[in-house]
């Protein structure tokens, strides 16, 4: 089968195609018509979508359907079929993209427990029990709204950018652009290593999983062993989409 994963954010959205559960073609920061345009081209077989952004899935689902041959599934966390025991106490709130994520880290380690580490616009920790079950997790404000914050909501602190990928960041800013840097940079850092620690402890084995637009940056900052996959929500989809049409 040729199955089609979208995952569409606030700002953009991200495209995963799958050739007989191969992963042959991702896309991201697609715009709108730029999706409607590659899933013409692609004409898939059965297609996914996962959204959080503001214009409701079932409009997409619209949109999309004249170039799917057989199901435009809209992915519903609280409706939706799953491989995967949700044990969030209100599933009608909870991001298409966590759960999602979540089913693709237990496709990946069964029974075994992760901890997915989504460093996007928020960054969301999010707790897999064991390969069978999601429990939930935190939400934090993601590396560029806290550059954000603190220039919109205070009268003189200038709008900071992010460091490169490579470029190290003091501990000790010498002037407000850098005392910015190292208290968002540093400060997250410490946030997400604490996280870790803390659910390393709880489970010395965890298998722990990186992801999210922001996620480079923060890896080679992280402590201990991280699995960086960039494609896990298309992956957690595609597993979605395989449990509904099988």
């Amino acid at each position: 089968m040729h199955l089609l994963t979208l995952d569409i954010g606030n700002t953009a959205a991200k495209l995963g195609y799958f050739v007989e559960g191969e992963l042959v073609q991702q896309e991201a920061g697609l715009l709108p018509e730029q999706v409607v345009e590659m899933v013409s081209r692609l004409r898939p077989d059965h297609a996914i979508i996962a959204t959080v952004s503001a214009r409701p899935v079932e409009e997409w689902v619209k949109e999309l359907k004249p170039y799917v041959r057989g199901t435009v599934l809209p992915f519903a966390p609280a409706a939706t079929p799953i491989p995967l025991q949700n044990a969030y106490a209100t599933p009608h709130t909870l991001g298409a993209d966590r759960l999602a994520a979540a089913v693709g880290a237990a496709t990946l380690f069964p029974r075994q427990d992760a901890l997915i580490l989504d460093a996007g616009t928020a960054l969301k920790a999010d707790w897999v029990e064991g390969g069978h079950t999601f429990r939930g997790g935190s939400i934090a404000p993601g590396l560029q709204l806290r550059f954000q914050a603190l220039h919109t909501f205070t009268g003189r602190l200038p709008l900071v950018t992010a460091p490169s990928l490579a470029e190290a960041v003091p501990l000790t800013g010498t002037d407000t652009q850098s005392a910015i840097r190292s208290g968002v940079v540093n400060g997250m850092v410490a946030e997400i290593n604490g996280i870790l620690a803390a659910y390393r402890h709880q489970s010395p084995h965890l298998a722990a999983v990186l992801t999210g637009g922001d996620g480079p940056f923060f890896e080679p900052r992280l402590k201990g062993r991280i699995f960086a996959i960039p494609e896990l929500v298309l992956l957690g989809l595609h597993r979605i989409l395989v449990h509904n049409v099988k």
